[in-house]
């Protein structure tokens, strides 16, 4: 049960005063994108402001700059309201002045009595707004802001700004919060005492008024105290929620997959080449999980191209040596061919047995599929979410391979491993996480990094270029494919709209054609998994030398002599995506480029992430540059993946405090797993209050 003291804080925000049922519908859009999900008052106290007018900065006329909000002190001279019969919109306009010139304060269909009152002529006014210049004249615009000199010091003068959606009033909003504030319980503090004395963190509470009533700029920057009191609190809930979901996993216990050795033995001997330092580092911090009674939970983290398959088909083999079956699950059909075609000749000379089970599987052809994975006789069956529908039974599943896992989302791990007696979980990504996102999105996992690429891979040649220089490129192209090569040409678009400059694939496939004719391929997101396939088969055959695609060749997709991409509008990608992009080539023997057509002006983001594509191939470093430019918001999709977007915490500014956050919570689950001591109980308020609930019911039914 959620703790009765933060019931003022979960009740909808239809209780606060001013709140009807459109406002809420708006407050919906803002605080919660939408959704199903209730909006409460706590979810204004974690809406924070981005920014603050201070109005006790005071302006002069003559220097008021164009169009930003100043404070002026005015002497009002006169009112000139709109002649009778005048059109509705001729305006009412105030004159008022102070040494260094006169502004017209302008009021749109203005009531004259009420002006009067508002603007006595003759007394001496502070006034704020926005200024505008017309032909050499300075206006304001329906001031927000006027008050009697003498009445400065006993006003508010700092207001916060806050993120807005079209139809809110930043008025009611802030009566909202300020009506949210006044109902904050006094809530326990769930922080350890000699963490909040170092990092002189104020309270729950007091961080968040600090935050909502700010007395200067300081107070609302993300480097502040009290931003990072919060930034801590979501960290700590967060990892609290991953420990105990580990703890969880850890109980429902697994079994040890040790073996004689002889299925790696022979997966090495298959293998075209030797595994690399960090390959066999990763292999023995597997088989030394899988080793032992408590289930493996790991993450194989490496970069484009730096051998996590070879890694997890030993792991497989190991599984295979304790005489159980493994299952790797791709997120996608393509992805999940290129590994059954990727691994069947290696199993095949290392005598491990492999199948394929994807949504396309139905018939006879499927039910005997299904009785060779149900009788054992399958060691490793690769699939997309196939593998895991009710009809599918293994003999014995004791390993699951989960590849690209964001794709999946993080509440999928535990569904994924029902099948089987408690199986094994190495989970994979190709795509280079910073480590603070690493720490925050899997925290209850045991990590391996795979550094550097395998022997053999040759460097890709970054250059960007102008849209301007696309005929050269195309010429460039026609040399490339008279020599045999093959290109990947990337859109943002599927087709062309009105509403975007972007090329769009099938404009841009159009184009090509008309040079190169039936040798110019086709993949988009909109196609059928056969249609991608069979255009990706084309492609990898020969049969097409060019494809235009969407991002849908990002992860994974495998023709080792393409080697050439071309990656247009690349100003609009993100730099991880255009990593992964880049990635598609260098995979063979021949020396490989990637060409970032680009529009200009470039902006000043735009710009550094294409000079940190072309000083760099190294994907952690660019992560953690990607992490910079934007922050963590959608560096891996956060939306779409299940990753945790955070309502407070930025990890570019805060990431520092995730790892004290990462082991307070291991202290705290070692010392106290069922959080039953006062902190404990804190605690408990804390998931609460930060939405991980969830934990607390895996508590309940640890």
């Amino acid at each position: 049960m959620r703790p009765s003291i933060l019931d003022p804080l979960f009740a909808a925000v239809t209780t606060l005063d001013g709140v009807g049922p459109r406002v809420a519908e708006l407050l919906q859009t803002l605080l919660v994108g939408g959704g199903d999900a209730p909006v409460r008052v706590r979810d204004l106290l974690f809406h924070l402001p981005s920014s603050l007018i201070d109005r006790r900065r005071r302006a002069e006329v003559a220097t008021a700059p164009e169009g930003s909000i100043v404070t002026l002190t005015l002497r009002i001279d006169r009112h000139q309201a709109p002649s009778r019969g005048a059109a509705k919109s001729v305006p009412y306009r105030v004159f008022g002045q102070d040494e260094t010139g006169e502004i017209a304060l302008t009021f749109f269909r203005g009531q004259a009595q009420w002006l009067e009152k508002l603007l006595p002529v003759g007394e001496t006014l502070i006034v704020s707004g926005r200024v505008e210049w017309f032909n050499g004249r300075p206006s304001m615009v329906h001031p927000d802001f006027v008050l009697p000199v003498a009445d400065a010091e006993n006003t508010v003068l700092v207001e916060p700004v806050y993120p807005m959606t079209a139809g809110l009033s930043p008025k009611v909003l802030r009566k909202a919060v300020t009506q949210s504030l006044e109902r904050l319980p006094a809530l326990p503090e769930w922080i350890d005492p000699g963490i909040i004395a170092r990092h002189t963190f104020p309270s729950f509470a007091e961080a968040l008024r600090r935050l909502h009533d700010p007395a200067d700029g300081v107070d609302i920057a993300p480097e502040s105290v009290a931003f990072r009191r919060l930034a801590y609190d979501e960290f700590l809930a967060g990892q609290l929620a991953l420990g105990l979901s580990r703890l969880r996993v850890r109980k429902a216990k697994g079994r040890a997959l040790a073996g004689d050795g002889s299925c790696q033995a022979a997966v090495r001997a298959a293998l075209p080449f030797q595994l690399t330092e960090a390959q066999e580092k990763a292999v023995a911090e597997i088989a030394a999980d899988m080793a032992e009674e408590d289930r493996m939970l790991r993450l194989l983290q490496g970069d484009v191209g730096s051998g996590k398959t070879a890694v997890a088909l030993m792991a497989m083999a190991l599984a295979a040596e304790a005489k159980a079956q493994s299952a790797l699950l791709a997120p996608t059909e393509i992805l999940a061919t290129q590994h059954f075609d990727g691994l069947s000749p290696w199993c095949a000379k290392a005598g491990l047995t492999i199948e394929i089970l994807t949504g396309r599987d139905n018939g006879r052809a499927r039910a005997a599929k299904l009785e060779r994975i149900a009788s054992g006789a399958v060691d490793i069956v690769v699939g997309t979410h196939a593998l895991f529908q009710d009809d599918v039974d293994y003999g014995d599943l004791g390993l699951v391979v989960v590849d690209e896992q964001h794709r999946f989302g993080v509440h999928q791990r535990l569904s994924l491993t029902r099948k089987g007696r408690m199986p094994d979980l190495l989970v994979m990504t190709a795509t280079p996480i910073p480590r603070t996102l690493v720490l925050s999105a899997f925290g209850d996992m045991d990590v391996s990094r795979l550094q550097g690429k395998p022997a053999g891979r040759k460097p890709v040649t970054t250059v960007a270029v102008p849209i301007e220089r696309l005929d050269d490129i195309v010429g460039r192209i026609d040399a490339a494919v008279r020599q045999g090569e093959k290109i990947y040409w990337v859109c943002p678009l599927v087709e062309e709209s009105e509403k975007s400059e972007l090329m769009a694939a099938e404009e841009r496939h159009r184009h090509l054609s008309a040079h190169f004719g039936g040798l110019v391929g086709l993949v988009h997101g909109r196609m059928s998994g056969e249609e991608k396939a069979a255009a990706m088969a084309d492609f990898k055959a020969g049969r097409t030398q060019v494809v235009v695609a969407t991002t849908v060749i990002e992860v994974g997709v495998d023709v080792p002599d393409a080697s050439i991409i071309v990656i247009e509008h690349a100003e609009r990608f993100g730099l991880s995506q255009l990593h992964q992009l880049r990635g598609r080539v260098g995979r063979g023997s021949k020396p490989s480029s990637c060409v970032l057509l680009y529009r200009a002006p470039l902006g000043e983001t735009a710009k550094a992430r294409l000079e940190i594509m072309r000083q760099t191939e190294d994907g952690f470093r660019i992560a953690e540059e990607d992490l910079r430019l934007r922050g963590e918001g959608d560096l891996l999709g956060t939306k779409q993946s299940g990753m945790p977007g955070f309502k407070v915490a930025r990890l570019e500014h805060h990431g520092d405090l995730l790892p004290i956050a990462r082991d307070d919570a291991r202290l705290i689950l070692t010392t106290d797993p069922d959080l039953s001591s006062e902190r404990g109980q804190a605690l408990r308020t804390l998931l609460y209050l930060f939405g991980r609930d969830e934990a607390i019911r895996l508590l309940r039914s640890g």
